[in-house]
């Protein structure tokens, strides 16, 4: 049986599926919930699963339904998914350079800027001590705003604490009542979220390549370097498209001054991407805007980040693909760099995954539902690349298409990383190749 477990393709969704578990049983007890109702096993498991899986969709009212107790096991279980899978995704990597040959393992170690098997523990200190900086920081910027809207002291510092680690892990949960659209008039709180959001999407190689940037000896690596251009070239097009496709929307961004329109449009424009810690009503906005929202939650952030979708890097490769095929350019190249063909196998397979199980749990969740199909879609996407934005439709979605959305939310987190792992765990260089054909394409 242990040998089973033995393969990082494996261990890793049982890893999560446990502290799952374990977060589910929790939330059940009569301890966790704020009123004298009963927590239903589908509710736990759906919080459990959207907290390990940092989406941050709900079924109940996270700052009503839950006690401190409730509350804290819920911030326990996104702390524990977003550092779990930042070093668990970086590990399993360097786990896979063990099975490639010694050309491979020294192309791995030379793209992972010096991170090596014997350094786990540096792994670890590098993820939590990025982690606990980015939270600390960030919740003393908060913790003012919530002394101003006449909370104590403790509970000021609770609801910075919680708050700014949701923001970071990407979690998209609030305890404060409202959410984050009663700071849809506070700028500066709502800018110390973003640097939130934007660091815990970077992901562990990025972190590392950063720190160890300095004299001329260091130079980023490609995946850094794709990471770091692709992510700011998404916020960019984000922020100008919700800003025009919103400027004269009343019932968003079109009653607002000129200042907040703005942030709140740089906002919408992180939280679409990889957090649900939404100002503006996902139900107001134009049709455009959810398009826009739609691709944006797709994607996500970096790879090895706390953020879902199929990472920014899938995404880069992909569109240098295309034009490196448009080109009639026999080589995929990047800042000197070739992309191997490998690689690029990877990150189409990736995509084609995910389109096939986006596809499989829309179709399920319409069956099983009888909400609009935007609705429906939203939900899906949102679920499955563990974004949290909600068009307010989670909660009442039947039982059955509840559990399709936590499968979803699973799949999502913990997917993405076991088909990584398990390509490059499969990769053989064949004794033999057979006559070529070419195919009509298109």
């Amino acid at each position: 049986m242990w040998t089973w477990f033995r393969t990082p393709a494996r261990l890793v969704p049982t890893a999560f599926l446990l502290v799952i578990l374990l977060g589910t049983a929790l939330l059940r007890l009569p301890i966790s919930q704020a009123g004298s109702g009963e927590t239903s096993v589908l509710q736990a498991l759906f919080t459990a699963t959207s907290a390990v899986a940092v989406t941050g969709l709900v079924v109940v009212d996270t700052a009503k339904h839950w006690s401190l107790f409730g509350e804290a096991v819920i911030f326990a279980l996104f702390q524990i998914g977003g550092v779990g899978i930042m070093t668990s995704s970086t590990l399993l990597v360097l786990m896979v350079s063990r099975k490639l040959s010694l050309t491979q393992q020294i192309m791995v170690t030379t793209e992972s800027r010096g991170i090596v098997m014997g350094d786990v523990k540096a792994v670890l200190t590098l993820a939590i001590g990025v982690m606990l900086t980015v939270e600390l920081l960030v919740a003393s910027v908060m913790v003012p705003h919530f002394l101003g809207r006449g909370l104590s002291l403790p509970a000021a510092l609770w609801q910075a604490m919680f708050n700014a680690s949701a923001a970071f892990t990407n979690a998209g949960f609030s305890i404060y009542p409202g959410g984050m659209a009663s700071f849809i008039h506070d700028p500066w709180l709502l800018i110390a979220i973003m640097v939130a959001v934007l660091i815990g999407g970077l992901g562990l190689p990025v972190y590392y390549d950063l720190r160890h940037l300095h004299g001329s000896q260091h130079k980023l690596s490609l995946h850094s370097k794709l990471t770091l251009i692709t992510t700011g070239a998404l916020f960019a097009l984000s922020f100008v498209l919700t800003a025009g496709f919103e400027w004269s929307n009343p019932q968003t961004l079109g009653l607002l001054p000129l200042q907040e329109r703005l942030v709140n449009a740089a906002y919408h424009g992180f939280m679409a991407r990889s957090c649900g810690m939404n100002t503006l009503d996902m139900t107001a906005m134009t049709e455009e805007s959810l398009l826009l929202t739609y691709g944006m939650m797709l994607i996500g952030g970096g790879s090895a980040s706390t953020a879902g979708g199929i990472k920014v890097s899938t995404l880069a490769i992909l569109v240098l693909a295309v034009w490196h095929e448009v080109r009639g350019n026999q080589d995929l190249t990047a800042f000197g760099r070739k992309v191997s063909a490998i690689v690029q196998r990877e990150a189409l397979s990736v995509l084609v995954l995910a389109v096939g199980m986006l596809f499989a749990g829309i179709m399920a969740l319409r069956i099983l539902s009888d909400l609009p199909l935007r609705q429906v879609v939203f939900e899906a996407i949102s679920a499955f690349a563990n974004v949290g934005l909600s068009m307010n439709a989670t909660a009442l979605f039947p039982p059955a298409a509840q559990v399709v959305l936590i499968c979803l939310m699973f799949i999502g987190r913990v997917g993405t990383i076991t088909v990584a792992v398990a390509l490059a765990l499969r990769y053989r260089r064949a004794s033999y190749h057979y006559p070529e054909e070419r195919p009509i394409v298109g």
